[in-house]
């Protein structure tokens, strides 16, 4: 069994312990009070009390790192060279509805790279979790990517744009390149999982635009990990700065990249 590192088990302890005050608001989700934040963008109390936990369990633990945080941005010192990336609950609308897909995102960056993530779903007790150099993890077991070579034979998930987005018209595009070419294709309400599940195998690739970095930051490690490619839609690793990323197995990343170019550049009518 491959040991975790400190700062690993720092990020999965931080984790456990947001999760279960998580797990006993989801329990009473129609009690919970909520707060609108934007346009179909929501936050709930547990959500922000889990922000709390985390901060202070990563803070507790590691005083000199920075924060990057959905709900309190950024901070800690500025001249930090490692710093937290943090989602304290991808899938808020799941969450809401009382739909049992939601998670806990926690990346470590350090000098401008991702090299360590934890993605926590609490609801089925699954840690997900990776190093760089170490490898890809789900609990205790090693997560390799899947072996599929065919797009026909693919099964894919992304994301699809809320209310006051404008990125329909590319995900009406790439979805329909995507969907004649695949066996099917996912949309879940959780870009971290999306993630995880590509390193674990369940997907064979992942796409989404206008993903902020902590939806995506730890699902990069641990693709990359279990022996996948992350790019964004040029490529390259800008995926943290542009928002837009592609995620697929040794086999896949490239035809799934070229059939979402080939899509934004002749958009469906």
């Amino acid at each position: 069994m491959t040991r975790r590192s400190a700062t690993v088990n720092v990020m999965a302890g931080a984790a456990y312990k947001a999760a279960r005050r998580l797990v006993r608001d989801f329990g009473e989700v129609e009690q919970l009070q909520v707060s609108r934040k934007g346009v179909a963008d929501f936050v709930t109390n547990a959500d922000l009390s889990a922000e709390r936990t985390l901060k202070q369990e990563l803070g507790k633990a590691r005083p000199d790192f920075a924060f990057l945080m959905e709900e309190d941005g950024a901070s800690g010192p500025k001249n930090a060279t490692e710093r937290w990336i943090v989602d304290p609950l991808d899938g808020t609308l799941n969450f809401m509805h009382g739909i049992p897909h939601f998670a806990i995102s926690i990346a470590y960056e350090q000098r401008g790279e991702i090299v360590a993530g934890v993605i926590y779903e609490p609801v089925r007790d699954e840690l997900f979790w990776a190093e760089r150099g170490i490898g890809a993890f789900l609990n205790d077991r090693r997560l390799r990517i899947s072996a599929r070579s065919r797009l026909q034979d693919g099964l894919f998930a992304t994301g699809i744009p809320f209310m006051g987005r404008e990125t329909h018209p590319r995900y009406h595009a790439s979805l329909e390149a995507v969907g004649q070419n695949s066996t099917g294709i996912r949309r879940f309400g959780a870009a971290s999982l999306d993630l995880a599940w590509v390193a674990a195998g369940r997907f064979d690739g992942f796409w989404e635009f206008g993903l902020k970095p902590w939806d995506m930051a730890a699902g990069i490690v641990l693709v990359k990990e279990a022996g996948g490619f992350v790019t964004d839609m040029t490529g390259r690793s800008g995926m943290l700065a542009s928002g837009d990323i592609l995620a697929g197995n040794d086999k896949l990343h490239a035809p799934l990249l070229a059939l979402v170019q080939k899509a934004l550049r002749e958009p469906a009518v």
